[in-house]
């Protein structure tokens, strides 16, 4: 009888624990500041997109997450996005001189206007993957730096 009841007692908590975990979870809303490094000038603003998958990444405005255009106050730029849930996550950014709150590019497809993602991956002929510029947000503060990159 006394083991039995040491052991619903164990089961019990185990199973509060699970509850509270998952409860936790839902209930996260975390914090993410992005510190954006290397910016030429402080002529216009920084754009950046927050994406939740590899749907869409780097580029398709339908399926960002979050986005927000922010004007050049200083360097490195600080942007902070909200209520994020735990997660793996990637950001991809750029320094829209003209504010157009388009990346611009010369008449070869090569970007005239600096950019960069989170992670920092090598940039050569392509966009990164998802993969290659993912992050995971697991706390209520998370911070990464994005370096800009001009050609």
């Amino acid at each position: 009888m006394l083991k039995g009841l040491r052991v619903s007692m164990l089961l019990l908590a185990v199973m509060g624990s699970l509850v509270w975990s998952f409860s936790a979870k839902a209930n996260f809303n975390g914090k993410l500041t992005v510190e954006i490094d290397g910016l030429k000038n402080k002529k216009g603003q920084v754009c950046a997109s927050i994406f939740a998958s590899s749907e869409g990444f780097p580029s398709d405005g339908d399926r960002v997450l979050q986005k927000q255009c922010t004007k050049i106050t200083e360097n490195p730029l600080p942007i902070t996005f909200n209520n994020l849930k735990a997660g793996s996550y990637a950001v991809a950014v750029f320094h829209d001189q003209n504010n157009d709150s388009t990346l611009n590019s010369n008449i070869f497809g090569i970007p005239s206007e600096g950019f960069g993602f989170s992670s920092n991956p090598e940039i050569r002929t392509r966009a990164p993957r998802f993969s290659e510029a993912a992050f995971l947000v697991a706390g209520p503060d998370t911070n990464i730096q994005i370096q800009l990159k001009y050609f």
